[in-house]
């Protein structure tokens, strides 16, 4: 290791269970915060629950994201292969805009075999996994606990995910059995908001690339 003034010290996690410790602490916290406070995840999240529908089938979706960016997590982060942000960055902010668009020609309220939200979820999962490796690998991957590193990063992002999509499915599941009409305006309402961020997003990575 280097030290200099943009990295004055460093960690290195000892194989103990002491270490395996500290690496959780340290990773799932991390993941939490990525999972909770990136927008691009929250939005394609939210999206995604907007239409509603058993509990079994949200799992579904959920589950479906969860291996998609799980698979391509893993692989960024063991250095496998990892696409270039300006690729991964705006597919991400795309995949929000089509999740959106997606709502809104089933019309508020998935239909049969229309309800194409699992495949999406798995897809675009895919794409948003390159998304936390870039994250994860700012916080400089140890290592003598790789394995460890990354179960806890990941583990942090579920634990993350679970504090978005269960509040949220609960309270649309509560509207719709209150009133189907208001769900339906709100699944709408929220689908164009969720089109015109991503679009926004997308308009900003391609053409302004240094932007915020």
């Amino acid at each position: 290791a280097i030290l200099d003034a943009r990295h004055p010290s460093m960690d290195y996690y000892a194989g103990s269970w002491q270490g395996v410790s500290a690496v959780l602490g340290t990773f799932v916290p991390s993941g939490i915060q990525h999972s909770l406070v990136g927008p691009d995840h929250v939005l394609f999240l939210v999206g995604l629950l907007l239409l509603g529908g058993s509990a079994a089938r949200l799992g579904l979706v959920v589950t479906a994201f969860t291996l998609g960016h799980s698979v391509t997590l893993s692989v960024a982060a063991l250095g496998l292969y990892s696409p270039p942000p300006f690729i991964v960055e705006p597919l991400i902010a795309l995949s929000i805009v089509l999740v959106g668009v997606d709502n809104l020609m089933v019309g508020g309220a998935p239909v049969g075999g229309r309800d194409l939200r699992p495949w999406m979820a798995g897809l675009f999962g895919l794409v948003h996994g390159f998304g936390f490796a870039a994250v994860l690998r700012e916080f400089g991957l140890p290592r003598e606990a790789l394995g460890w590193s990354l179960f806890g990063f990941n583990a942090g992002v579920e634990l993350g995910q679970l504090a978005i999509v269960v509040p949220s499915a609960v309270a649309l599941a509560a509207l719709r059995r209150a009133s189907a009409l208001a769900a339906a305006r709100v699944a709408m309402i929220g689908s164009v908001v969720v089109v015109w961020a991503g679009a926004w997003r997308f308009i900003q990575r391609v053409f302004f690339p240094e932007g915020p």
